[in-house]
């Protein structure tokens, strides 16, 4: 196995890096090659200004069969580390992208790798957001063992999701009693409204930018949210919903009150299930409780149009368990090489 470090984005290997992915028993959307290249060219939306890339592929026989995009910063304690592109803050799900059957060489093979190079210099090695079922996780810690490597695994956060039956009134029966009375009695509320509600997907790219600046306006209106949309961070948010769009797994919804934008959900329809990625809301319309009725339209949808999940991924807000669903966790694993003699 032969390793390469990419001192520069690589332009030529975007093919053969989803097709590593569309392989890849790690399958997340914050890994293809597009949202990747976009979240290096913007630091992650401004969130890691002073950074160096450290991308590193590795193929067999000249079959691409690997590849850590890593990159090399300071971490919270000021000592130089290498991170997982994608990180912290944006990228919900993130991992290594390997074939299964090069998952134990691979990862030998790019400690090695990476404990070898002159420059730079790092104290740690970070994956940050691995979902805890994670494939590579064991391969990471028997690896590691082996090779005499420190690993520290860490809990970051809750990600609930939802399993789908694939039926709306299976699965409103599926979850407890009165949170179902509510999602229906909201929802009827807002059907029955004197003021006409309604909701809809994005669909014309006409019309996008616009929609865009619709959502992020509505995401504003939370004060969180506001300080976190910076201009750097907007134009970030710009590219990843074009890019969504324009690869088919954009799912951009609104629900609107008598023709004004009242809640917005952004998510991806990828890999048969909704990946939910943030939502705005405005409160002006709070009585009718717009947030709960589209979700409650989003599900419905997606249970009648056969998606196998509905992952709210990062964040633990109690509406997610109102509506069903179940935790899993996303893990940050350390990795440290032994001292040197």
């Amino acid at each position: 196995m032969n390793f390469t470090l990419h001192p520069e984005f690589p332009t030529d290997i975007e093919i053969e890096w989803n097709t590593i992915l569309d392989n890849n028993p790690n399958h997340v959307p914050f890994l293809r090659y597009r949202y990747q290249k976009i979240w290096w060219e913007t630091r992650g939306g401004g969130e890691w200004p002073d950074v160096d890339l450290l991308l590193v592929s590795a193929s067999v026989d000249g079959k691409l069969v690997g590849i850590a995009p890593l990159f090399s910063s300071l971490d919270a304690n000021g000592f130089p580390a290498l991170f997982n592109i994608g990180c912290i803050e944006v990228s919900d799900y993130l991992d290594l992208l390997v074939l299964p059957e090069y998952q134990e060489t691979f990862v030998s093979g790019l400690l090695n790798f990476l404990a070898e190079l002159s420059a730079p210099a790092w104290k740690n090695l970070n994956f940050y957001n691995l979902i805890d079922s994670s494939q590579s996780l064991p391969v990471l810690q028997a690896v590691s063992a082996k090779m005499g490597w420190e690993m520290t695994v860490e809990k970051l956060q809750h990600s609930p999701f939802i399993e789908l039956p694939g039926d709306w009134e299976t699965y409103l029966a599926g979850i407890d009693k009165k949170q179902r009375h509510e999602i229906r009695r909201k929802m009827r509320r807002a059907q029955e409204s004197d003021v006409p509600v309604s909701w809809y997907f994005v669909k014309d790219a006409a019309s996008l930018d616009t929609e865009i600046d619709a959502f992020l306006e509505l995401m504003g209106t939370d004060c969180d949210k506001a300080a976190f949309l910076k201009p750097t961070m907007q134009s970030f948010m710009h590219q990843v919903i074009h890019c969504a769009f324009e690869e088919e797994c954009l799912q951009l919804a609104f629900l609107e009150v008598g023709g004004q934008k009242a809640a917005a959900y952004l998510s991806f329809d990828y890999l048969n299930r909704i990946w939910v990625y943030n939502s705005g809301l405005n409160r002006e319309f709070q009585s009718l409780s717009p947030g709960w009725v589209l979700l409650g339209h989003l599900l419905k949808w997606a249970n009648e149009n056969g998606r196998s999940e509905f992952d709210f991924m990062r964040g633990d807000e109690e509406y997610k368990y109102r509506f069903g669903a179940v935790d899993r966790f996303v893990v940050r694993a350390t990795l440290t090489p032994p001292a040197k003699v």
